[in-house]
């Protein structure tokens, strides 16, 4: 599962700068770059990227409880 969380991790990234060209310029790369934001490309980056996020939410609880755990 080790991976799993990678991929997550990675699509996190993409979404994050996505997001913040948007917000910084008003430019959205991940829809210029596939075909414009209502391309089936596109939304199933934004879809990914959003599954990705949701997976990753367990982590979060998983990181305090580990870092707790040690001396």
């Amino acid at each position: 599962m080790h991976w799993f969380y990678k991929i997550c991790i990675v699509l996190i990234i993409v979404g994050g700068i996505n997001w913040g060209l948007v917000g910084l310029f008003g430019f959205n790369l991940v829809a210029w770059l596939l075909g414009g934001a209502q391309s089936i490309f596109s939304r199933a980056v934004f879809t990914l990227v959003g599954a990705a996020a949701i997976c990753a939410i367990p982590s979060l609880f998983d990181a305090g409880r580990d870092s707790a755990a040690q001396p």
